[in-house]
């Protein structure tokens, strides 16, 4: 090792960890990546239901608007790893991409795993340590001890321990009490991109089952819509998941869920004239049989009992004697299937945590620490969060790969 060579902890083996690792070691410091758990890249391993959405193919001013919280704060960033950027890394490290819906990119496998193991080769420069980090304490001549399961001593510590969601992964708030005790200011921390329970009997029924391709409306006590999408969702035994129902609550912390109801159109592509008629030629298919035998061409079979409870219509009834009325229930139901909402899930469960560090407390063009010269942040435990769409796997990789580039020019 050269005198010059500049020796980098980085805390966090997640999206943002991995980026800062390789990128500094590219840069020429000598890296040890901190990592709690067993493995590097476990929250990257489950994302996007195991196939991870890893950027969006938008230009910067998109991916801005997308950015829910301080956005111009990762103008900088952006500028220095832009989405573009992120799809060439992965082409270069042998993963094949694809863009999808809403200029979503996916590796072409589906497979996250493909994801993460590119990350763990970019990084593996580095020495890893797989144990928790306990504190980091500013010496007299600026350098840092890092105290795991012994004392270590670098030159430059990136903290990008993730935010307080998923806690089995490794993200349990612990950098935020690290970066606390070094004299910077966390923001409070609220879930973003989360499920929502409901009050309703019906989703437990449901549970398990995924509908693609409808349409949500998401309305307040007036009527009003509050948040519109189209797209895929899921039922659990709380209540509604899936993509949709994840950007929904990030457009809805600053309102009382438990006053909303979310109105699924089960089929959007048909107007109520045409579903009407639809509905004719399949009861008449169907003239003598059983209500409940009726619906198996318009609705999944694990939906079809709870649809008809919310119809209140006898299961058994003869559809040759279904009134106009009742029919008219029936497709009410099929464009606006309503499902009281009540409260957001436990912040551990949530995709995101919204809120951290403080960014007026952060240099943008470096992600150093205004407080303390030396130390640098990456990824989800700033005070910076997005919708879904990639945004935030973005925002991991441009912010570790600026933090691992300043670390090692320090």
């Amino acid at each position: 090792m050269n005198y010059t060579q500049k020796r980098v902890a980085v805390i966090g083996g997640g999206a943002a960890g991995m980026m800062a690792t390789g990128t500094a070691v590219l840069y020429g410091a000598e890296v040890t990546l901190f990592e709690s758990t067993d493995r590097l890249g476990k929250k990257l391993a489950i994302t996007g239901k195991g196939r991870c959405n890893v950027t969006n193919r938008c230009t910067t001013e998109e991916f801005l608007e997308n950015v829910r919280r301080n956005p111009r704060f990762l103008y900088a960033a952006l500028n220095a790893f832009d989405t573009e950027s992120t799809i060439s890394f992965f082409e270069s490290l042998g993963v094949a991409l694809k863009t999808e819906r809403g200029k979503r990119v996916y590796p072409e496998s589906d497979r996250a795993k493909d994801i993460v193991d590119a990350m763990r080769s970019y990084s593996a420069g580095a020495q890893a340590v797989y144990k928790k980090v306990k504190s980091i304490k500013q010496r007299d001549d600026g350098t840092y001890t890092v105290t795991a399961d012994t004392d270590y001593i670098f030159d430059a510590v990136i903290i990008a321990t993730g935010g307080k969601s998923y806690p089995l992964t490794g993200s349990d708030g612990s950098g935020y009490r690290l970066a606390m005790r070094l004299g910077h200011t966390v923001t409070e921390l609220t879930p973003s991109l989360i499920p929502i329970e409901s009050s309703s009997e019906i989703c437990k029924r449901m549970q398990g089952l995924s509908l693609k391709n409808v349409a949500i409306k998401i309305k307040s006590p007036t009527a009003e819509v509050l948040y519109e999408d189209f797209g895929e969702m899921m039922f659990t035994h709380f209540g509604v998941t899936g993509p949709m129902i994840l950007s929904a609550s990030a457009h809805l912390r600053d309102v009382d869920i438990s006053t909303l109801t979310l109105h699924i159109d089960l089929k959007p592509a048909l107007d109520e004239k045409t579903l009407d008629a639809r509905l004719l030629s399949d009861f008449a298919a169907n003239n003598n049989k059983d209500f409940i035998n009726s619906l198996g061409a318009l609705l999944p079979a694990k939906m079809i009992e709870p649809f008809i409870t919310v119809t209140g219509i006898d299961a058994h009834k003869k559809v040759n004697s279904i009134t106009k009325e009742e029919r008219a229930r029936i497709l009410k139901s099929l464009k606006s299937l309503e499902i009281p909402l009540l409260k957001f899930r436990p912040i551990e469960e949530a995709i995101v945590t919204s809120g951290g560090i403080d960014v007026k407390e952060i240099t943008p063009k470096s992600m150093e620490s205004k407080i303390r010269r030396g130390l640098f942040f990456a990824g989800e435990v700033i005070d910076v969060d997005a919708y879904t769409g990639g945004f935030n796997l973005q925002i991991a990789f441009s912010t570790g790969y600026l933090a691992g580039k300043s670390a090692a020019e320090i």
